[in-house]
C-alpha cells in the first residue's frame, strides 16, 4: 500500500510538471506513421493491414464489428456517451480499466475503439499498455513482429509497430511480450514523450488505452499523467463494492466517465 501511495504522489507531480511539455523524440512528419487523412477516408500506406475474418470477429467477440450483433447497439450507445463527454472537455485520451483481472476490460476497450473508429468524425487508436499481459493483438488473431517493447528498448520506428485491422478508421499499437518493471517503463521519459506525440499528432484521434488491473499492480498510476479520463469495467457478481471503492479512491485525481457492468448475460461472457 505504501508503494501505491508513493506512486499516486509521483503521478500527481508528473501530471503537473513542466517536463510533460518536453518535445517528442519522434521527428517524422505526421504522414510518416503511414496514415494519410482525406475528408472521410483514410489510407494506411506504411503500416500493415491485418485481415480480420468474420469467423475471427465472431470467435473473439469483436461485436462492434459484426453487423446485427445483439450487443452492437450497446457499444454504439457507449461510444456516443463517451464521445459527448470527451468533446465537451476537449479530451482525447481514455483508459479502460478494471479493479481486478477477468472483468473483460481489454475486449471492452477494443469494441469501444472499433465503435469510435466507425464514427466518421474520428479515428481511433488502441494502445496496449498492459505491459505485463499484452493481449490486444490476439483478439485480431495477429502476432505482431514488433511491439511497444521494441520502441522502448530498441528505438524501432512506430510505423513498424502499428497495425491496422481492416475495421474502418482503427489502428493498434500492440505489445509483443510481457515486460518486467512495467510501471517504471510507463513512467519513463521515453514512454511519456511517446504518449505526448500520440495525443497531439491528429486532432480527430481518440486514444483508448488498455491498462493493467488497478488493484493488482501500480501501472495505471504510472499512466495518470498521460490520461484525460477513465472508464471502469466491473464484473457482475464478482467485482465487490470494496474493490470499486478502492479503485475510485486510488484514481480520485482522474475523471471517471462511468462504469460498464460486464458479464450480466453469460452467453456473451468475455475475459481479458
Amino acid at each position: 500500500m505504501e508503494r501505491i501511495k508513493e506512486a499516486v504522489e509521483q503521478a500527481r507531480r508528473e501530471r503537473n510538471s513542466p517536463a510533460a511539455e518536453q518535445s517528442s523524440p519522434l521527428k517524422e512528419p505526421a504522414a510518416a506513421n503511414g496514415v494519410e487523412v482525406a475528408a472521410v477516408d483514410i489510407k494506411y500506406t506504411q503500416i500493415p493491414t491485418v485481415e480480420v475474418s468474420p469467423a475471427v470477429r465472431e470467435k473473439n467477440r469483436l461485436v462492434a464489428a459484426i453487423p446485427g450483433h445483439p450487443l452492437l447497439d450497446s457499444f454504439r450507445m457507449l461510444r456516443t456517451r463517451v464521445l459527448q463527454e470527451m468533446k465537451s472537455n476537449n479530451w482525447n485520451t481514455l483508459a479502460v480499466i478494471s479493479p481486478t483481472m477477468g472483468a473483460g476490460k481489454t475486449l471492452t476497450a477494443i469494441n469501444l475503439a472499433i465503435a469510435i473508429g466507425r464514427d466518421l468524425s474520428h479515428t481511433a487508436l488502441v494502445v496496449d499498455a498492459d505491459l505485463r499481459r499484452p493481449t490486444v493483438s490476439s483478439y485480431f488473431d495477429y502476432t505482431p513482429e514488433y511491439g511497444i517493447n521494441d520502441f522502448i528498448l530498441n528505438d524501432t520506428p512506430l510505423n513498424k509497430i502499428f497495425f491496422h485491422p481492416d475495421v474502418d478508421r482503427l489502428i493498434v499499437l500492440p505489445g509483443r511480450e510481457p515486460m518486467s518493471g512495467s510501471a517504471e517503463v510507463l513512467s519513463s521519459p521515453k514512454f511519456q514523450s511517446l504518449f505526448k506525440d500520440l495525443r497531439t499528432r491528429y486532432s480527430d484521434r481518440i486514444i483508448v488505452v488498455d491498462s493493467a488491473p488497478v488493484l493488482e499492480v501500480d501501472d495505471v498510476l504510472a499512466l495518470i499523467p498521460n490520461l484525460d479520463c477513465m472508464l471502469i469495467v466491473v464484473e457482475s457478481g464478482v467485482t465487490t463494492p470494496e474493490d470499486l471503492s478502492r479503485t475510485m479512491e486510488l484514481l480520485q485525481d482522474i475523471p471517471v466517465l462511468g462504469t460498464v457492468l460486464n458479464k450480466v448475460d453469460k452467453k456473451f461472457t468475455v475475459k481479458d
